[in-house]
């Protein structure tokens, strides 16, 4: 009998601390800035460094009635299903997945007019895989490319195509 209520005893107070410890709010939701970040006057001065970048290659290359492309949208789910997808791939593949990597590239012409302007995301990391090096000399920012990655395009064009941060 002392057994079985001790057992009892024991039961209750697992599930007492159980509760409390379960029922507690997760405080540990804080939600820091990443690195890199810039103000929208900052980006008000990079986009306009561009412009003499992007009127040289819109008035030599793509000359259609709302000139170049010179952004890109993406939505939110779209980059989250694409960063879960390509980290899943890459540890498919023997690689660690550890960020992206953003090119600028450009459609192929069609029917006479030089294709957009596009940005495509394309996963980086490190390949797991032997490369017969002792050491790794490499001083670039950042991981390197996962060859055997896909990558993602087709975000939405400025509104117009040329149109300036901010739209």
């Amino acid at each position: 009998m002392k057994n079985l209520l001790l057992l009892i005893i024991g039961i209750l107070i697992g599930a007492l601390v159980s509760y409390v410890y379960l029922s507690k709010p997760d405080t540990d939701l804080t939600i820091n800035a990443p690195k890199g970040l810039i103000s929208p006057e900052q980006a008000k001065i990079l986009d306009a460094a561009y412009n003499t970048r992007y009127k040289l290659i819109s008035d030599s290359i793509v000359n259609r009635k709302g000139g170049d492309n010179r952004s890109s949208w993406y939505g939110l789910d779209q980059v989250r299903t694409y960063l879960n997808y390509a980290e899943n791939q890459a540890k498919e593949q023997g690689h660690t997945m550890d960020g992206i990597r953003i090119y600028l590239g450009a459609h192929p012409d069609l029917n006479g007019e030089a294709g957009y302007t596009t940005m495509f995301f394309v996963p980086t990391g490190i390949s797991h895989k032997s490369k017969a090096a002792m050491f790794n000399f490499s001083i670039a920012d950042g991981s390197g490319d996962l060859p055997d990655g896909e990558g993602l395009d087709m975000g939405g064009n400025g509104n117009p195509p040329s149109a300036n941060y901010p739209q």
